[in-house]
């Protein structure tokens, strides 16, 4: 996945800067109340990426019975908590379509592909 270039990091910019300004007047000085608010944005904003864990929890539970508790990759039973959801897609989220049950090792594995596939991707 591609990070910003410089032109569109300094267009975002100036959002940052408002959110920031916004949090401080919402804290009016109270830094407790500024750390929490920042906090509540940081997580809201990591569930509009990856969805929240009680949506991923039943995708999990869903992928589990669709793969009848097997390993989509090498197939070995999977325990009934501690299988890995993995997004063929990162940017494409967590949906149905777009997601594997895995074991550890697979998944593992699965990450190290994709991040060195990724390093040998020509820039765009």
């Amino acid at each position: 996945m591609p990070s910003l270039t410089e032109e569109q990091r300094l267009r975002v910019l100036p959002i940052l800067t408002a959110l920031r300004e916004s949090i401080d007047r919402e804290a009016a000085g109270d830094p407790a109340l500024r750390h929490q608010i920042r906090r509540y944005i940081a997580k809201r904003l990591e569930f509009d990426e990856r969805g929240t864990p009680t949506a991923r929890r039943k995708l999990k539970d869903l992928k589990f019975k669709l793969q009848r508790g097997l390993c989509n990759i090498c197939l070995a039973e999977l325990p009934p908590r501690g299988a890995e959801l993995d997004r063929f897609k990162a940017i494409d989220g967590y949906t149905e379509a777009n997601t594997q049950l895995l074991c550890h090792n697979c998944h593992s594995t699965t990450q190290k592909e994709r991040d060195a596939a990724l390093l040998q991707e020509p820039p765009t």
